[in-house]
């Protein structure tokens, strides 16, 4: 595949600020994935490529979290253990189904997101902590996560963070602390399936994961300083944006 300066133009500063927006609220898969495609990368490779640079924006935010003490170990490895195979299953049904399927499935699933994005609250007023007989719940979620990320994708994090606050009782950025080493577990899953089906434009994913590098830097410190309302509302108009341009690449 011949890159030109128009694809990069497109991907690495969506991938900084897909980066950004998901270490806050989780969804930077609605910015990074769409911009692959539009960039004129067929869905396969849009979706390894997008997995190599969102997995090491995620690492970054992971550590920063780790170490401000937000983030809840052992209900986050209980959801990761079974984010891993979920993902893999995930990865394999979206491969079998093809480009052209999932293309669509992409312009129909983004306003569904996008409207949870818009819906979340912040949390519980008061967060309830994380009990030993809700580990299993919390493998559960990390199941159906993981599954729905190798999928699809967009979204993850932002489900992770409903689900933990809504059904765990966590505070908005204790879940989104939390939820990070999931993410991370299901990309990476994800992200060595494609490797393997060689479904990764490295010359295009390498920059962009300097740029989501840097994005999941400055996204994590903002979640622990300013909280995640602003960046909701810019994710949402580059949602909207991105949305209509696929759909018009689509049908048009």
């Amino acid at each position: 595949m011949q890159l030109t300066p128009r694809m990069f133009l497109i991907v690495l500063p969506m991938a900084f600020l897909a980066a950004l927006v998901d270490a806050i609220a989780g969804g930077g898969g609605l910015i990074s994935l769409p911009a692959y495609t539009i960039a004129g990368l067929e869905y396969d490779f849009a979706a390894g490529s997008n997995k190599l640079s969102a997995a090491c924006g995620t690492v970054v935010a992971t550590i920063r979290y780790w170490r401000s003490g937000k983030l809840l170990v052992k209900p986050s490895l209980w959801a990761a253990a079974l984010a891993l195979p979920g993902s893999w299953l995930g990865t394999r049904a979206s491969m079998a189904l093809g480009s052209r399927f999932m293309n669509i499935f992409m312009v129909a699933a983004l306003p569904v997101v996008g409207a949870l994005v818009l819906l979340k609250k912040n949390g519980p007023e008061e967060p309830r902590p994380v009990t030993p007989r809700q580990y299993p719940l919390c493998a559960g979620i990390g199941l159906a996560i993981g599954f729905y990320d190798g999928f699809f994708g967009p979204g993850t994090g932002t489900l992770l963070i409903l689900l933990f606050t809504m059904l765990l009782g966590m505070d908005m950025v204790t879940a989104s602390a939390t939820s990070k080493p999931v993410n991370l577990a299901s990309n990476i899953a994800s992200l060595v399936t494609r490797v393997a089906a060689g479904q990764v434009v490295y010359a295009l994913a390498v920059p962009a994961v300097a740029c989501a590098v840097a994005g999941g830097w400055l996204g994590s410190k903002l979640a622990l300083t300013k909280g995640a309302r602003l960046v909701r509302w810019v994710m949402l108009g580059v949602l909207a944006l991105l949305t209509a341009r696929l759909a018009a690449d689509l049908f048009v």
